[in-house]
């Protein structure tokens, strides 16, 4: 009789899984094993979990729904669900966000992320109304640095004539223009071939983009001079969001801040290991002394009234908090 009952207990557990009430998308271009792809997966298995199965998120790495613009410009019709985004692409449909990824902005990581823990970074999520998006929570992606198939940067004057991938973004396209660089907007997934057959001299990204998608092995120059530390978001499509209880709203809110917090020690991880393979590649790397740092942020400072007049405020107060 107790063997029998533990074999109907059995079966009445299996008959109380819940079917998913939702089955959403998840858009991101980044390799399965990346920081920000774990990230993701940790959000979904957070989301199903804390919603009991009902809440199912199916996440799709690698650029398989699209690059960044065109998820983007899905989810604004609910194509898409969620997706991470970088916020170069992001600009565009946000002018805004501008602010955050002006150049040499910030003093260091610990700078970037007491902003964008606090009040400012809060107003920043708060600011996509009429975007038909939904900002959740920032997650880390580093600080972007030169590198090159050509030959090491280690002044301003070796930009002069460069052409340098950049991601589709009016102001990054303006920063390669204010440093002598010549900007070629690529899709990311292009880059490789472009750097190996000389259609561009170089490109700019973090040390686990540099790493993970092999660019190390076509341009082994690489220059740290941090010219722009920009964190990335994950989103939701506002049609995805208006679906939702105010109860299942909270939920993947709460989800989507656990899941930065994991990407972000990930990040700090996958940076540190990244770094070590490239070197031990027999990459070049080069660091900008001060001074010549110093002669880069000169040569941008145009931008900042060009592209963030009316922000110059915000400018302000993220400057105050690195002091």
């Amino acid at each position: 009789m107790v063997i029998l009952a533990a074999c109907g207990g059995r079966k009445e557990d299996q008959t109380k899984a819940v079917d998913p009430e939702f089955v959403f998308t998840y858009a991101e271009n980044q390799a399965e094993d990346y920081p920000t792809t774990q990230g993701a997966y940790k959000f979904a298995e957070l989301v199903e979990e804390k919603t009991g199965g009902r809440i199912v998120i199916s996440v799709n790495a690698q650029g398989v729904l699209g690059d960044e613009k065109t998820v983007i410009e899905q989810m604004q019709f609910g194509g898409v669900d969620f997706a991470r985004v970088s916020l170069s692409p992001l600009a565009e449909f946000v002018p805004r966000l501008n602010v955050l990824q002006m150049p040499y902005l910030y003093t260091g990581r610990e700078h970037m992320w007491k902003v964008l823990d606090g009040e400012i970074g809060d107003d920043f999520l708060n600011s996509f109304d009429g975007s038909d998006l939904v900002a959740l929570s920032w997650y880390d992606a580093g600080a972007r640095n030169f590198y090159s198939s050509t030959r090491p940067i280690t002044k301003l004057e070796d930009m002069k004539g460069m052409k340098i991938r950049v991601q589709e973004s009016e102001l990054m396209v303006g920063m390669m223009e204010a440093l002598g660089a010549t900007a070629v907007p690529m899709a990311y997934d292009k880059v490789y071939s472009a750097l190996q057959t000389g259609i561009i001299d170089g490109a700019e990204n973090n040390w686990p983009s540099y790493e993970s998608t092999a660019h190390y092995e076509v341009a082994k120059y690489y220059t740290i001079d941090e010219h722009n530390r920009v964190p990335e978001l994950q989103l939701v499509s506002q049609a995805t969001w208006e679906k939702l209880t105010k109860e299942d709203r909270d939920i993947i809110r709460e989800c989507a801040q656990e899941s930065s917090r994991y990407e972000r020690k990930l990040w700090e991880e996958r940076e540190r290991t990244s770094e070590e393979k490239v070197r031990a590649a027999g990459c070049q790397v080069v660091e900008l002394p001060p001074e010549e740092k110093a002669r880069f942020q000169e040569a941008v400072t145009s931008m900042y009234g060009k592209y963030c007049a009316e922000y110059v405020d915000v400018i302000d107060a993220i400057v105050a908090v690195g002091k």
